[in-house]
């Protein structure tokens, strides 16, 4: 690699309070460095965005250490193979790993998974044959358990996990109401096959979710959480599983929600109608689910059985807008940068 290359990154520039504005980010390039023993030097093709980077931004107490003010911005990325310091990996090959925001990464061998173009599109690995496919089939089928007949309902339909929630469930013989936001994701959950499509933006979401499961919800797979949840919550049959997979709706909130405390209804639910809330990460699932998930959800894609919509942006320095556009919903499918 010649000496005289930059690698030109994203990285944390200070911690968001509430929304992430452009001065949270710092644009810098330095030189791309050379791989030691074991070591992969990486081109970025692709970079995943996803919801829970915001969480790591913060230094609030989570499941994962945050990124400190000054770090590149974590995320999947698929990736070409520059220069190879291990045996197992040769210049040009493409691989899944994690460098983040920049252009070029150095990763140890251990962490990256060989990718095959021909067996499927790089970027379903960042989507539907990745970390968000993973968690929605490991949430639902290990936790949320959906029997035939059931009712299963998911919020953030359209999104890459939501998405695949809603028609794995549908494989499994559920019945599936998808809740999204406008009217163009309505529109795709009825072409994915939900039996119910409900944009949460509508008025009286409450009762257009009841008419929408007249027999109450058995499953309710929770992507977002704040007004939706507050709908969802009355709807839930006695026994009902809730797999926790992220609160969306909080994720830039700088305070508590105003209003009653609303715990003991909650745990009132929870008590009375034996409900099962199960927060879960996916990496929790890997060594027990991981193969049996790309076995399944490889033959499910190539069948056509299980679809999927990507979002991707077209360059590095979009990356923020386009992560911040994604935390508002603005996306359409899986959102990814193209790093030109």
């Amino acid at each position: 690699m010649s000496t005289t290359a930059l690698n030109h990154r994203i990285r944390l520039g200070s911690r968001p309070h509430g929304e992430p504005t452009g001065s949270d980010f710092l644009h810098d390039a330095v030189a791309v460095p050379s791989p030691g023993p074991g070591q992969v030097l990486l081109r970025t093709r692709y970079i995943s965005l996803d919801p829970y980077v915001r969480g790591r931004m913060s230094d609030a107490k989570s499941y994962a250490a945050p990124m400190e003010v000054g770090d590149v911005v974590v995320g999947g990325t698929v990736s070409e193979v520059v220069e190879s310091g291990a045996e197992e990996f040769t210049a040009g090959e493409i691989v899944l790993s994690y460098g983040g925001w920049q252009e070029y990464s150095l990763e140890p061998a251990e962490r990256l998974r060989r990718l095959d173009p021909d067996a499927a599109p790089v970027t379903t690995a960042l989507g539907v044959l990745g970390m968000p496919g993973f968690t929605a089939y490991a949430g639902l089928l290990a936790i949320g358990k959906p029997q035939p007949g059931e009712t299963v309902a998911v919020a953030a339909a359209t999104g890459p996990v939501g998405s695949a929630v809603g028609q794995i469930a549908k494989l499994q013989g559920a019945r599936t109401v998808g809740i999204a936001g406008g009217e163009r994701k309505i529109a795709h959950l009825r072409e994915l096959g939900f039996d119910e499509a409900l944009d949460h933006r509508a008025p009286d979401l409450p009762g257009r979710l009841e008419q929408a499961a007249p027999d109450g919800i058995d499953v309710y797979f929770e992507n977002v959480g704040g007004p939706v949840w507050d709908a969802v919550l009355p709807q839930l049959n006695e026994f009902a599983r809730v797999p926790v997979c992220g609160l969306a709706a909080n994720y830039n909130a700088t305070s508590l929600p105003e209003g009653p405390d609303r715990s003991g209804q909650l745990m009132g639910a929870v008590l009375s109608k034996s409900l099962t809330l199960r927060g879960f990460i996916q990496r929790e699932f890997v060594s027990s689910m991981f193969s049996d998930f790309l076995r399944d959800m490889t033959q499910w894609v190539a069948s056509g059985e299980v679809t999927y919509t990507e979002d991707i942006t077209e360059g590095l320095d979009n990356a923020p807008d386009a992560f911040v556009g994604m935390l508002r919903g603005d996306n359409f499918g899986k959102a990814i940068i193209k790093v030109s």
